[in-house]
């Protein structure tokens, strides 16, 4: 591994286990030439990646401040699972809690969201829990006939761990729509809603490379805890 990397994994450990609090400034550069025996533009490799990934925010004139990191940052754009999810925010402490898993033919309103003429889905109930704290209630309906032999132990592990690797299958991008909805009487008794009566709700239709529409989610989220990124430059070829 490249020393900026190692230097870059060391600082992102330590903003995440809060040795480095939020909302203070790393050392100077010249500091941290010294203290981990690089140079300059090692230094500043690290420094990127943290500023890229979201850990730091560069003030000119003032270092480099630390972000808050006790949200997850969710990317809108992206189709990412949840154990990349995991990965890519260095959040410890996960559980996932399969509450429902069952094959059933798909009801009327199923049918339409996945563009189907008849046959069976898979439900998948999960309740995400993050350092002590139910946090996310994610609902799946994948077409059985596309994601064939999904068993419990692949819901408790990846779906798209088990749809790519096992299946062969490639799965390719999302539309999503995102709103925020009161909570119900069942999503408060399932999360840790503290005094939250809210909910940000994701619904996701996820297609394959082949462009067949295999999977419609809905993923709520408590509102505090999460923070959905995507990256946009401006197109200048509009015109006013």
């Amino acid at each position: 591994m490249p020393k900026y990397q190692q230097i870059f994994e060391q600082l992102r450990a330590e903003i995440a286990d809060k040795t480095i609090k939020a909302n203070s400034y790393l050392p100077s550069e010249n500091e941290l030439m010294k203290k981990y025996d690089a140079s300059r533009d090692t230094i500043r490799k690290a420094l990127n990646l943290l500023s890229t990934n979201g850990y730091i925010q560069k003030e000119k004139g003032k270092g480099s401040l630390v972000l808050d990191t006790s949200t997850i940052n969710f990317p809108v754009s992206g189709v990412t699972s949840y154990k990349e999810l995991e990965k890519s925010n260095l959040v410890h402490e996960t559980k996932t809690h399969v509450i429902e898993f069952k094959r059933m033919p798909a009801d009327e309103e199923i049918k339409n969201l996945l563009y189907m003429q008849g046959g069976d889905v898979y439900k998948v109930v999960r309740v995400r829990e993050i350092e002590k704290e139910k946090i996310i209630l994610d609902t799946d309906y994948l077409k059985a006939d596309v994601v064939e032999g999904l068993k419990k132990e692949h819901a408790q592990n990846s779906l798209y761990e088990y749809i790519e690797k096992d299946l062969g299958l490639s799965v390719s991008f999302a539309r999503k729509e995102i709103t925020v909805i009161p909570a119900t009487k069942e999503e408060k008794q399932l999360l840790d809603m503290k005094d939250y009566d809210l909910l940000v709700c994701v619904r996701s239709f996820t297609y394959l490379e082949d462009a067949t529409l295999f999977e419609y989610t809905v993923s709520k989220h408590r509102p505090d805890k999460f923070r959905f990124v995507d990256f946009a430059r401006r197109d200048k070829t509009q015109k006013m």
